[in-house]
């Protein structure tokens, strides 16, 4: 089962994979520390190191294109991430609608198909995810 991308970074996960052609030019860029914040935040909602965005960023306004924050892509993986947060919250709803269960002894009928209803789809957006994650590479 996948993790979404956001979950691995807040858990100090690895990023995706590097670059299979090695970059060789180095750009020296100063930026005061307000500009390195913004930067730093802006990479890691991009899911990249600070190199790797800088230097999309860069191509991207060299060419004339959009650069990674207006992705299409990327704002759908974003919205997916958030959307499989929303459904995993259901999770902790269940969580405690069993803690009462047990300790009452009393379950409502649908519990169950809510349960599985609930985690499928939890499921099914973290694979949505996944293939948005792979075709950003």
């Amino acid at each position: 089962m996948t993790i979404a991308e956001d979950e691995i970074q807040a858990r100090g996960g690895s990023r995706r994979a590097r670059a299979q052609v090695k970059r060789e030019r180095t750009v020296r860029l100063a930026l005061t520390d307000a500009e390195f914040e913004t930067v730093s935040a802006a990479a890691a909602e991009a899911g990249l190191a600070r190199g790797a965005y800088a230097a999309r960023v860069v191509l991207a306004a060299a060419r004339g294109t959009t650069g990674p924050a207006d992705d299409p892509l990327r704002q759908a993986l974003r919205e997916l991430v958030r959307a499989a947060g929303l459904v995993r919250r259901i999770g902790v709803n269940l969580n405690q609608s069993v803690a009462k269960l047990n300790a009452t002894g009393q379950r409502s009928a649908d519990l169950l198909p809510y349960a599985r209803e609930s985690l499928r789809r939890a499921d099914h957006l973290d694979q949505v995810a996944e293939v948005v994650r792979r075709r950003l590479r």
